[in-house]
């Protein structure tokens, strides 16, 4: 199982690596009905903000071959896929009624209809050996665009008004790779492996968002920290791999 999305609480969506989308009564908590139209392993599941009273909601989804195909969560129809330019895709997100798609060494943005608008990548002579993309975050307000890699400890961060310029570079101090990124209020909390007391374990790296800058690292896991959520800004959950398989709970300051 690749990913997860609650739908007007009545439904789980779940996206696997055997091309089906599995939906999951949350009432009955039964499974009884399955999407089988892509053909790659599911990557990630996203949803339309309900605009009006009236309005019809559309979930997407994508798969790794680029594949987006865009949903009618009350007849659970295909509305219309298209296919993202891209050797692989493995995740997307939402922004400004815009999807920008994960494609590896780039983010790619795309109107609804599947026509590409921009694309955000490192310039060849700043690659520097940086592995694909594992992770980005659109910070709504700043207008800005954090791309991270699993094998690095470094955050690149775009301006997307000026998104053609060489990124900000944050590096990341006994960071061995980042694998989640989430906005808490004016910060940044990184998921990451790294090490402490000169051994690797699963750190976060809290990034204060206007100085650009470190504030805190914890450390609660004996695994890399693959996931990350936030209870409405006050506290922050962590997930780790199987060597820990723990959830830690931090209070926001």
């Amino acid at each position: 199982l690749n990913c997860m999305l609650g739908i007007e609480q009545t439904q789980v969506w779940v996206g696997s690596q055997d091309f089906i989308i599995y939906i999951i009564n949350t009432c009955s908590m039964s499974c009884n009905k399955q999407l089988t139209d892509h053909r790659s392993e599911v990557m990630d599941l996203t949803i339309d903000e309900k605009t009006s009273k009236n309005s019809q909601r559309q979930a997407y989804s994508c798969s790794l071959d680029g594949t987006v195909i865009v949903w009618d969560v009350s007849t659970l129809k295909v509305k219309h896929h298209f296919q993202v330019p891209c050797k692989k895709m493995s995740s997307f997100k939402l922004y400004n009624n815009m999807l920008w798609c994960c494609t590896g060494d780039s983010v790619v943005e795309v109107r609804r209809n599947g026509i590409p608008c921009r694309t955000v990548k490192i310039s060849d002579n700043l690659k520097d050996g940086i592995s694909p993309f594992s992770c980005f975050l659109l910070v709504s307000g700043k207008d800005q665009l954090w791309v991270a890699s699993a094998d690095k400890g470094e955050l690149y961060i775009w301006n997307l008004k000026s998104h053609t310029l060489p990124p900000q570079k944050l590096s990341l101090q006994d960071c061995h790779g980042i694998h989640c990124m989430i906005k808490v209020k004016s910060q940044v909390w990184v998921g990451c492996t790294g090490i402490s007391q000169g051994k690797l374990k699963g750190k976060i790296y809290v990034v204060d968002m206007e100085k650009y800058s470190v504030e805190k690292e914890l450390v609660a896991h004996l695994d890399t920290v693959t996931s990350l959520c936030s209870a409405e800004d006050r506290y922050v959950l962590s997930g780790s791999g199987k060597e820990d398989g723990k959830i830690a709970i931090w209070k926001v300051e």
